[in-house]
């Protein structure tokens, strides 16, 4: 893994994804409990959110880390105690992780560990709206009437933000989902 530093000076989020050995899950979940709380000590840590793998399916987990810039992430990518913690994974693990690091509104509409491109700005745009649109639409109904006794500029400060907290979280990766098949059509 190559982490340059003329990355963007905005939020990045990166997508790590391990196999695990067979019967080494318990394992492997005790391992993730500790890398995580390890990982959220770490300045301007901004969340993480673990995708685990369908019953059936093979045994591949998905981290989905998030840091304010790039440089905390690197930061945190290059620690002694993320080190350590993946010497820990190696006998829980069937080859080395792979790390794919994004920035921008790409993050959320991207799938971890995809061999595919992301997809065209256009579409991303599309997607994105309809999530804006959703979220805007749906907290305006509810929350216009208790807000209305506030300055404008703080109704809108936290319209905007409870939509972005509700498109990062919520409602962005359902929609990714939805949409995956056109997203990375042809």
């Amino acid at each position: 893994m190559d982490i340059s530093e003329k990355s963007p000076d905005r939020q990045v989020t990166a997508f790590i994804s391990h196999y695990i050995r067979p019967g080494r899950e318990s394992g492997y979940e005790e391992w993730l409990n500790g890398i995580s709380q390890t990982a959220r000590r770490f300045p301007n840590h901004c969340g993480v959110t673990i995708l685990r793998p369908q019953p059936g399916s093979r045994a591949e987990y998905v981290i989905i880390l998030r840091f304010d810039r790039y440089q905390n992430l690197c930061q945190w990518m290059r620690s002694p105690e993320r080190k350590e913690w993946l010497e820990r994974a190696k006998p829980l693990t069937e080859k080395p992780e792979n790390v794919q690091i994004l920035t921008g509104l790409e993050a959320l509409v991207s799938l971890p560990n995809s061999t595919l491109p992301p997809p065209p700005k256009y579409k991303t745009a599309f997607v994105t709206w309809i999530g804006v649109f959703i979220c805007a639409s749906v907290l305006g109904y509810f929350l216009a009437p208790l807000l209305a006794g506030l300055p404008y500029l703080l109704r809108q400060a936290i319209m905007t933000g409870l939509v972005v907290i509700l498109l990062a979280y919520l409602v962005m990766p359902r929609l990714t989902r939805l949409f995956h098949k056109w997203l990375h059509s042809a």
